[in-house]
């Protein structure tokens, strides 16, 4: 259900932000600030809806949790096939408690502002173990927030620019001497769900 202080993103898979016509400036010594589809810097731990930026038969709708593919906990975060639904709000933690906004490029935590009682798990979004039966790296919840090093690699994702759009990507810069795959985060069907995916 959408509140009076919750606000929208617009995401296309592979999960691309649009932001409608806001040129944004870049300045040399610091990263750019992420905009919200009002043009509005996007606020750290305030309530947002990611929204695809295309919007056709792949999927319409928003960010939302599906029970995990393997039918166990946690659960898996996936994108509504039809636009009707609002999704979960979710909030965005900078890797630097201290930062009020949010920037491009920069490590931060995923959080559903909702509880899981069916799971008993954290709604932080977290990269989930490698899944031999598809290939692939799914997201799911039961992360943490903060505490940036290799115990929390999996917890980190990053926003980046992509042309007039955004995109989220799974690249944390949070270890220095971790070796980390990095790929944007996309859509998979499987079973008629849309699982996001790396």
């Amino acid at each position: 259900m959408a509140t009076a202080c919750s606000s929208s993103l617009i995401l296309a898979f592979p999960l691309l932000i649009i932001l409608i016509a806001f040129p944004i400036s870049t300045l040399a010594t610091a990263p750019e600030e992420v905009r919200d589809i009002k043009g509005k810097k996007l606020l750290s731990g305030i309530d947002y809806y990611i929204l695809p930026a295309v919007q056709d038969a792949e999927g319409n709708g928003m960010i939302a949790l599906a029970g995990s593919r393997k039918g166990t906990c946690p659960l898996d975060v996936i994108q509504q096939d039809y636009n009707f639904y609002y999704g979960v709000p979710l909030k965005f933690f900078p890797v630097n408690p201290k930062m009020k906004t949010v920037s491009v490029s920069t490590d931060l935590n995923i959080k559903f502002n909702t509880e899981d009682r069916s799971c008993n798990a954290s709604m932080v979004w977290k990269l989930t173990a490698f899944d031999r039966e598809v290939k692939q790296y799914f997201v799911g919840t039961d992360g943490s927030v903060g505490n940036p090093g290799r115990e929390t690699l999996s917890n980190w994702f990053k926003i980046e620019k992509y042309e007039e759009h955004y995109k989220l990507s799974y690249c944390p810069s949070v270890c220095k001497y971790c070796k980390v795959i990095c790929k944007d985060l996309g859509l998979l069907w499987i079973r008629g769900i849309l699982d996001i995916w790396l």
